[in-house]
């Protein structure tokens, strides 16, 4: 008995950013025919060149109407007045797939497309792209935030599959705390390493990457694994005096570092309190230090 041939969707790419680009490739490879896209600036026109060679660049009426699967790769901001005005000038073909790449957002921009029997998916990858093809390699690893109607949530859950992706079910009630989870654990994370490192050069200390890399990964590591358990250094051990010499050494550097030592320092002491890890006295202790010392 023979398998039957899984069907080929002409796949149209509405934004050849970092995501739009990397997905569309996803998804040529997993053999789909990406039939255009669409690219507006001239970082976008090279990704589209580079990751996508010889899909044609077409304006964005054109790109959808050539689809059945519109992969909708924009801002956040920019999502629902896309949809809205595509509906209202009759671009969508009923019968076709959207689906957008937006994490804040579920099914709630497809609204204005309701009509016109577009098959709305809402489907974000929990990943930060370079918009290029080491992207592609880490999707096999990449959960993917689904939110669909009901019958459609095995067709969203197959082509993340099929991309090398692991499918993840997000109510449409959850999405924005979704989001803000991811957003707040990658997109602070690079701020927090990046200060790291500048105060490490500010020392004379380099390579700043190559003394922090083992430390950060076995920190993320062990966070990972066993939450706030693996919390360790001076705030933890209620070590006041040692928070307030650093925020005296970060005093002379960009105000945004000892800020946001402040911010995290008594975000880890309230948590250690809280969690019983850190004595009520010793999180006080620490909790007053901060205040005295605000930047």
């Amino acid at each position: 008995m023979t398998t039957p041939a899984r069907p080929t969707l002409r796949v149209g790419v509405v934004g050849a950013g970092r995501v739009g680009a990397v997905l569309g490739a996803a998804l040529r490879a997993a053999g789909h025919d990406v039939v255009a896209a669409s690219a507006v600036s001239d970082a976008s026109r090279d990704r589209a060149e580079l990751l996508l060679p010889g899909v044609p660049l077409r304006a964005v009426p054109e790109v959808v109407a050539a689809a059945d699967l519109v992969l909708l790769a924009v801002p956040d901001d920019a999502l629902s007045d896309l949809v809205a005005g595509l509906a209202a000038t009759g671009t969508w073909v009923p019968g076709q797939m959207a689906v957008h790449t937006s994490g804040r957002h579920g099914l709630a921009p497809f609204a204005p497309a309701a009509a016109q029997q577009v098959l709305p998916l809402a489907i974000h990858p929990a990943m930060t792209f370079t918009g290029t093809s080491v992207d592609l390699a880490r999707l096999p690893e990449c959960c993917f935030g689904i939110t669909t109607p009901e019958p459609l949530r095995p067709v969203a859950e197959a082509l993340v599959v099929e991309i090398g992706g692991e499918p993840v079910w997000v109510p449409e009630a959850a999405r924005g705390r979704y989001h803000a989870a991811l957003a707040h654990g990658s997109n602070h994370l690079v701020t927090l390493v990046a200060q790291a490192m500048e105060v490490l050069t500010s020392a004379g200390i380099e390579p700043a990457d190559r003394v922090l890399r083992p430390l950060l990964q076995a920190s993320l590591d062990n966070a990972l694994a066993s939450g706030d358990a693996a919390r360790t250094g001076p705030v933890a051990r209620g070590d006041a005096g040692t928070v307030a010499a650093h925020l005296h050494e970060l005093a002379d550097l960009a105000p945004d570092l000892p800020a946001a030592y402040t911010a995290l320092a008594r975000a880890t002491a309230q948590r250690a309190s809280r969690d019983g890890r850190l004595r009520a006295d010793l999180a006080r202790d620490v909790l007053t230090t901060l205040d005295q010392e605000r930047p």
